[in-house]
């Protein structure tokens, strides 16, 4: 296929990638306004991100359905349980907070087949050479949904000022999130129309055109490839820095003492903007950066900034602990792409194993959480991101190359 011909296909793979960064993290900047609105502790807070995250576990299967059903089909459904899946938390939200933590599953299965979906094909629109830039160029739009994202969540779910520190009813909590959830429950049905009609080609990458005399030089299955899981644990811990970070926000400015000039929820557009930026410049560093290189750059220097943070303290250490986004920009496409290296027709399969370790969004924030109540400082919480930072450096320079 022509250069051309993958223009479009990879248009709307951008597109996607926007809708999965918005989503994503209006879940995650719901999290101080839910705990707000219905009285939640720190572990109870985190509970939006354990169930959003925690439905990756079905990536697998996404993985083995969608090499049955195809890349639009899989497009399809997703976008329908996205729909379904935000007009039932409206119903969820005034049944109250653990009815709508089981309506967040619904839509969040559907982010996970389009996850599993947008990063092999935008892989195989493409030289298998430039994959990373591809992944960045796309991942760039979600960035910017990203930062959308906060302000649409610190612009439209208000507590009124009257009812500030005080426990909501569910309906009043309804009534505040019914029109934004009915909003991306309509753009999604919007953009499954249009994708209906779409004559969207089923892209295979010259490695998954196999023939038998080639057939040798691949193994018998994706779950035999170590490099396949060793970059679904780099993925595991990558979550828990990119959530780690938004999620333990407002407990840290505050442990250090910074005066935030607006919302802690608002200042989220930051870090999000943090990571935008670098996936714009990471799309020409990767021309002459070899992918590991940068990735263990990035670890290095994501590291130093989140440890000056806790240093300097004030709004000096605020503003380092939002600057850390910058160096987690590429974390995410760079991962993916090392991961997926010489897999032939197991890359849709290892793309499932791999997205499922997303679930580390789920495990990784509680845990933090607890680590948090039984030491009675975030700072503790946070200091568990330099063990996910390390792990980042070890698959960058050693894991990635490992093809036993």
């Amino acid at each position: 296929m022509s250069k051309n011909k993958y223009l479009f296909p990879l248009i709307v793979m951008g597109a996607l990638f926007f809708l999965l960064g918005f989503i994503t993290t209006m879940n995650n900047s719901t999290i101080d306004f839910f705990k707000g609105a219905f009285g939640l502790d720190d572990v109870q807070k985190q509970l939006p991100n354990t169930f959003f995250y925690g439905a990756y576990i079905v990536s697998i299967p996404a993985g083995f359905l969608l090499a049955k059903i195809g890349y639009k089909n899989g497009v399809l459904l997703a976008l329908g349980l996205v729909a379904l899946g935000f007009f039932l938390s409206i119903w969820g939200v005034g049944s109250g907070y653990y009815p709508f933590l089981a309506t967040i599953s619904v839509f969040a299965i559907g982010i996970v087949i389009l996850q599993v979906v947008v990063a092999p094909y935008v892989t195989a629109l493409g030289p298998k050479e430039t994959a990373a830039g591809r992944l960045t160029l796309t991942n760039a739009l979600n960035s910017v949904a990203t930062v959308i994202a906060p302000i649409f969540v610190s612009g439209l779910l208000v507590i009124p000022k009257s009812d500030v520190g005080k426990v909501l009813s569910n309906a009043e909590i309804q009534n505040i999130v019914k029109n934004p959830f009915l909003f991306i429950g309509i753009v999604a049905l919007v953009i499954l129309a249009i994708m209906f009609f779409l004559e969207l080609p089923e892209i295979k990458s010259e490695d998954e055109v196999v023939s038998v005399k080639d057939s040798n030089k691949y193994k018998s299955s994706a779950f035999k490839y170590i490099h396949v899981w060793l970059g679904s644990l780099a993925i595991f811990f990558y979550l828990g820095i990119e959530i780690g970070i938004p999620s333990f926000f407002a407990d840290f400015s505050e442990k250090i003492g910074a005066e935030l000039p607006t919302t802690a929820i608002d200042m989220l557009k930051y870090y999000w903007g943090g990571l935008m930026i670098g996936r714009i410049l990471g799309i020409f560093i990767l021309r002459t950066v070899r992918p590991g290189i940068l990735l263990t750059v990035c670890s290095v220097c994501g590291a130093a900034m989140l440890l000056g943070s806790i240093l300097v303290e004030g709004n000096t250490g605020m503003w380092l602990f939002l600057g850390t986004g910058l160096f987690h920009s590429i974390m995410w496409p760079v991962i993916f792409s090392l991961a997926l290296e010489d897999l032939g027709p197991h890359t849709k399969v290892a793309s499932g194993i791999i997205a499922t370790s997303v679930i580390g969004a789920a495990i990784l924030p509680p845990l933090m959480g607890k680590i948090q109540i039984a030491t009675g400082t975030v700072i503790a919480a946070v200091c568990c991101i330099f063990i996910y930072y390390l792990y980042q450096i070890f698959f960058a320079l050693k894991g990635s190359k490992i093809r036993m």
